[in-house]
C-alpha cells in the first residue's frame, strides 16, 4: 500500500489551516483524522479560542459544501432537517431540504438546543440519512458533523446524553496559544482576512481514495491485543461506571490506521494507538462523582500508561 496520498494530503491540510488558526497542528491532524474515518468531531473549550474559526478554515480546505448551524433554545429539529410545504403552483406538497443537507455541518453551541432538537442529529450522524414524514433521504458524500460547546456556561444550555456523544468520534480541546503565538495573532492580520483567501488543497478524488484505502492498512495482532487491553481495562476500572463501547474500539482502530497512514507507514504501531486513544476514548467514559472531561482524560492517559505496550518489532 503507497502511503504517499495520505502523507502529503496530510501536510497540506495542516499548512493551509495554520494560516489562520496558528498552533494548533495536532488538532488539525485529528480532525483530518476523523473526517476520513467518516466520524464527527466535538469541539468544548471556553470561548474565543478559536473553535469556529478552526472549523471554518478546515471546510475551505477541503474544498466541500459548508452550513453553519447556530443552536439555540428555540430551533426545532424540522429547521435541521427539513420539512414539507405545499407548493401552491404544483398542487402539491414538496420537500425543502434543511441545513444538514450538505457535506461539513458546523453545529455552533450545541448544547443551547433541547435534547429533542439534538436528537435529530442522531440519525444524520449515525446512519447518514434522515426520515421526514415516513421518507428517507441519503445524505451527501461526504457528511461531516463538527460540533462546539462551552464547557463553563450551563445557563440555558442542555448536556449532551452518553448517546449523543458516543457518537461523536472525537471529542477535542483546543486550548490556549503560547504566548508568543498570540502575540503573532493580536498584531497581524485579521483572521477573518486570513480565512477568505483561503482555498481548497485537497483534490475530491484524493478524498474518495483515502476514505477508500485506509482500511487496508495493517494491523498486527498484539498491535490490536493492545488496543483491546486499553478498552477492557476502562470497563474494568472501578472509578469508572461504564467503560468503552464497541463504537469507541471501532473508531480507535479506525483512527489509528489513519494515524499511521498520515505518518507514511502501511501498518500500525502502538504509538499510533497511544496519540489518539484519549481523543476517541475519553468522552465514551462515564466517571463517579463529578469528574471534568479533562479530569477523565487525564485519568485515561494514566489508565493507558499501566498496559504493557508490545515489544515486537513490527518491522519485519
Amino acid at each position: 500500500m503507497d502511503c504517499t496520498i495520505f502523507l502529503k494530503n496530510s501536510e497540506r491540510v495542516v499548512q493551509n489551516c495554520s494560516k489562520v488558526i496558528v498552533g494548533k497542528e495536532d488538532k488539525i491532524r485529528l480532525i483530518f483524522t476523523a473526517f476520513l474515518c467518516s466520524g464527527h468531531v466535538l469541539l468544548e473549550d471556553v470561548p474565543g479560542t478559536g473553535k469556529t474559526m478552526l472549523l471554518r478554515a478546515f471546510a475551505k480546505t477541503i474544498g466541500s459544501g459548508f452550513k453553519r448551524i447556530q443552536f439555540t433554545p428555540d430551533l426545532l429539529p424540522s429547521d435541521l432537517t427539513g420539512i414539507n410545504f405545499y407548493n401552491q403552483k404544483k398542487g402539491d406538497f414538496e420537500f425543502r431540504q434543511g441545513p444538514l443537507f450538505t457535506n461539513i455541518v458546523l453545529a455552533d453551541e450545541i448544547n443551547r438546543a433541547t435534547p429533542r432538537t439534538q436528537s435529530s442529529l442522531l440519525e444524520a450522524m449515525e446512519e447518514s440519512q434522515i426520515t421526514v414524514d415516513g421518507t428517507t433521504y441519503p445524505m451527501a458524500e461526504p457528511f461531516f458533523v463538527m460540533a462546539t460547546q462551552n464547557p463553563v456556561e450551563s445557563y440555558g444550555t442542555f448536556p449532551l446524553p452518553e448517546a449523543q456523544l458516543d457518537r461523536f468520534f472525537m471529542k477535542i480541546n483546543l486550548g490556549y496559544m503560547s504566548r508568543e503565538q498570540e502575540m503573532s495573532v493580536i498584531s497581524g492580520e485579521p483572521s477573518a482576512r486570513k480565512l477568505e483567501e483561503l482555498t481548497a488543497v485537497v483534490p475530491p478524488e484524493d478524498i474518495r481514495v483515502m476514505k477508500t484505502e485506509y482500511p487496508n492498512v495493517h494491523v498486527e495482532k498484539d498491535v490490536l491485543a493492545y488496543m483491546m487491553d486499553i478498552v477492557e481495562k476502562t470497563r474494568k476500572e472501578s472509578r469508572f461506571v461504564t467503560g468503552v463501547s464497541t463504537r469507541g474500539a471501532l473508531a480507535l482502530y479506525h483512527a489509528s490506521q489513519v494515524t499511521a497512514a498520515c505518518t507514511g507507514r502501511d501498518f500500525v504501531i502502538p504509538e499510533d494507538v497511544i496519540s489518539v486513544a484519549p481523543y476517541v476514548l475519553s468522552h465514551r467514559i462515564l466517571s463517579k462523582g463529578s469528574e471534568s472531561y479533562e479530569d477523565t482524560k487525564k485519568y485515561l492517559d494514566r489508565l493507558i500508561g499501566e498496559v504493557p505496550v508490545p515489544l515486537e518489532d513490527l518491522n519485519k
